[in-house]
């Protein structure tokens, strides 16, 4: 079991794992009152706890144990280097070598990495590269509170970036030259992994998705939530940047949009900067803010890339979730996240 706590609703996914390959169980979603998670951060336990207990009655899960993703401004992701060491004893020294590399006290935060690569450096020395995450204690704690308040059993606690890239990535990605751009847009929070072979490269977390435009329309025309997201569908993005039209809605989306475009081609500008960065060959979309109108079109304009919406259910066999092809097409580009953090226990 995966689950997604998100800005805007609860998802989760059911996998089973067999000889013939992964099959999507159940899925489902629930929508979270606004303010009972904010940032991506758990506000409101009892609120989010609700939700969660309402989307275990409606989508009939087999399993009460699950995976919990996060990802906000609390959490901190860095490549690092550092003295060689085996994985086990790194692990236990790690709170004693990263203090320099984050910026909260390292009795705060609770700390992991992914390995990158061995090398040496100049004067000789066995170094190991990786990506340290660190994620404050007391966000962690607010998100596992609310899901053993639900009545469920947390197993363990990923990264959703992480999750973005393995329900993505296929055993079978081999040692890629190029380097490809997963970008997941959330309701107010993006993740952004870029990954050479299915290895971990750069992670950004962005505060920004696609609930940033429905609050600029909804600021704009003086309407309710409901009735800005409608709006901001049926709108969508202009395909070329600053042509949007005279209407206010327009606007709005516009400025809020191409405010998103320019963080995300300023994010794969940053790592194309970095020594070693490999070329990136594509970008590839999910996430519920994936659905708007022209996002992907303004994003190829931006970045010169060739962009693609995600297809993580391609990979998956689907079993009997309840859901009809129309509503697990619809359902698709929120799958990501929540299947990401089911696979994270099965590797």
């Amino acid at each position: 079991m995966g689950l997604d706590i998100g800005t805007s609703g609860v998802r989760a996914a059911e996998l089973s794992m067999g000889r013939g390959g992964t099959t999507l169980e159940r899925f489902g979603q629930v929508a979270l009152p606004v303010g009972a998670v904010q940032d991506g951060e758990v506000m409101d336990v009892a609120a989010v706890a609700g939700a969660i207990s309402q989307l275990w009655a409606q989508a009939k899960f087999g399993s009460k144990r699950v995976v919990v993703g996060v990802a906000n401004q609390k959490v901190v992701v860095r490549q690092v280097d550092l003295p060689w060491l085996p994985v086990q004893e790194l692990r236990k020294s790690l709170s004693f070598q990263v203090q320099d590399f984050i910026p909260m006290p390292v009795e705060q935060a609770i700390l992991d990495f992914h390995p990158l690569e061995e090398f040496h450096s100049d004067t000789g020395t066995r170094m190991l590269r990786v990506l340290l995450v660190a994620a404050a204690r007391d966000m962690v704690g607010s998100a596992l509170a609310a899901v053993e308040k639900a009545g469920l059993s947390p197993s363990m606690v990923d990264l959703t970036s992480f999750a973005v890239l393995r329900s993505q990535v296929t055993s079978a990605a081999g040692l890629a030259v190029e380097a490809e751009a997963l970008i997941d847009v959330g309701a107010s929070v993006t993740n952004i992994v870029v990954h050479q072979g299915g290895v971990p490269r750069f992670v950004r977390i962005l505060l920004m998705g696609g609930g940033d435009i429905t609050d600029a329309v909804a600021e704009r025309l003086g309407v309710p939530q409901e009735q800005a997201e409608s709006v901001k569908q049926t709108t969508g993005l202009s395909l070329v940047a600053g042509n949007a039209q005279p209407h206010p809605a327009n606007r709005a989306i516009e400025s809020t949009g191409s405010a998103f475009v320019e963080e995300v081609r300023g994010s794969l500008a940053y790592y194309l900067a970095q020594p070693g960065s490999a070329r990136i060959g594509r970008v590839v979309l999910s996430g519920g803010g994936s659905r708007l109108g022209g996002l992907v079109e303004r994003l190829g304009a931006a970045t010169r890339l060739p962009v693609e919406v995600a297809r993580p259910m391609s990979v998956l066999k689907i079993g009997k979730t309840g859901l009809t092809d129309e509503q697990l097409a619809y359902v698709e580009p929120m799958v990501t996240v929540p299947v990401g953090l089911a696979l994270g226990v099965a590797s």
